[in-house]
């Protein structure tokens, strides 16, 4: 099959194509030697979760290309996207002497490619990114746009809390490259949590002009449950499209209307789901997934849309519906655990990065494909938002 490539339009000549097909790797090489000419050495930063054959496919394509390759790995964890690891990182690049026309690759999920996307933009004040993404939900969102950073914790009230990607700059790789073969290799809950991204972007595709992409994605639902190379290919380029068009006319999220924030549907929720210690699925794994967190905040923030009058119960049910069909959590276990009541959660929304300096500021859903981004809404809906997926009820006096 041939692959699918979308631009991702920038100004200033930065734009870059995002690639998504099978056998990609074996091109690596000389792709990243068209997009980055001067370049003569690669930093490959890959996921420890990586099969040893994506990296060995990956490092002989660039040395055929005449690179001279060297690696170096990551812990793809919440607690390793950190300063600790970003230091580690730049020790190695200097050691290195990788030169500011040298080029890093990313080779992993979206921690690793937020990680060494960082580390690219602070070395030398920087210098070039690949981004090979080997989970979906890097895929589809996570390697493309140029966002990068680490987590940071701190302590508050005597308890430590981890804000999420609370350090980090804009970065554009200079190239993304989405191999589908590597897919066949994922964890089925991985795979499953990148779904969640994939609804989130069928739910502000209008203003990318993309109406049916919710659409589409619940009618080819088994065959992207299979893997199916042509499918998942697809699934990826409409994705991209919609974030490439959302980024383009908002790269660094200026836009108080909504622009670039739209991406963040569910993510204030998300991330203090992630942030909280203990928290717990009802798996037998621990934990929780970057995107299962984010299938409970697209719940928790049409919850709080409908208690605000902007979509209705059915809205609510068709979304809840949708994250149920791909495998995705709908109700979070746990929080009892965690001595949070709905006003300490919105307390930790507010450390969220997108929150406005006078409240809480929260992208919300308004129908079918559209969205907005919304000022200081009241607090009872958003405590309806989070009671809504089993959290933050109000203990008894």
């Amino acid at each position: 099959m041939s692959p699918e490539t979308i631009r991702v339009a920038l100004p200033g000549g930065r734009g870059y194509d995002v690639i998504a097909g099978t056998d990609l790797l074996a091109s690596l090489g000389e792709r990243a030697r068209a997009a980055l000419p001067p370049a003569s050495k690669a930093a490959i930063v890959h996921d420890a979760g990586v099969p040893d054959t994506h990296l060995a496919r990956a490092r002989a394509s660039l040395e055929s290309a005449g690179f001279s390759v060297a690696s170096k790995t990551v812990r793809p964890s919440e607690r390793d996207k950190s300063l600790d690891t970003l230091r580690s990182l730049l020790e190695w690049l200097a050691l290195e002497r990788l030169a500011r026309s040298d080029v890093v690759i990313a080779l992993g999920g979206g921690i690793v490619g937020d990680v060494a996307g960082f580390a690219a933009a602070s070395h030398r004040r920087g210098c070039g990114i690949v981004q090979c993404p080997t989970t979906l939900l890097a895929m589809v969102d996570a390697s493309v746009g140029g966002k990068t950073g680490v987590n940071l914790e701190i302590e508050r009230e005597g308890r430590p809390q981890l804000l999420k990607n609370a350090v980090g700059a804009f970065h554009q790789p200079s190239l993304v490259l989405a191999d589908i073969d590597v897919l066949e290799s994922l964890d089925p809950r991985d795979f499953r949590a990148g779904l969640a991204e994939c609804i989130k972007h069928g739910m502000i595709a209008g203003a990318a002009d993309d109406s049916d992409l919710s659409s589409w994605l619940d009618q080819n639902l088994a065959r992207i449950a299979q893997r199916e190379p042509e499918t998942l290919a697809r699934l990826v380029a409409r994705d991209v499209a919609v974030k490439a068009s959302i980024v383009a006319d908002d790269e660094k999220e200026t836009d108080p209307s909504g622009g670039r924030a739209l991406l963040n549907l569910g993510h204030t929720f998300a991330h203090v789901i992630e942030s909280i210690s203990g928290f717990d699925l009802g798996t037998r794994e621990p934990g929780v997934r970057h995107g299962e967190a984010v299938a409970l905040g697209l719940i928790a923030a049409s919850k709080t849309a409908s208690e605000l009058g902007l979509v209705d119960r059915a809205f609510i049910e068709g979304v809840r519906a949708s994250l149920a069909a791909a495998g995705l959590p709908t109700r979070s276990r746990g929080f009892e655990n965690a001595a949070l009541g709905p006003d300490a959660l919105i307390s930790r929304m507010l450390d969220d990065k997108k929150s406005a300096d006078d409240g809480l500021r929260l992208v919300l859903p308004m129908g079918p494909g559209t969205a907005r981004v919304l000022e200081s809404p009241a607090l009872s809906a958003v405590h309806a938002g989070w009671e809504m997926i089993g959290a933050g009820a109000r203990s008894p006096d």
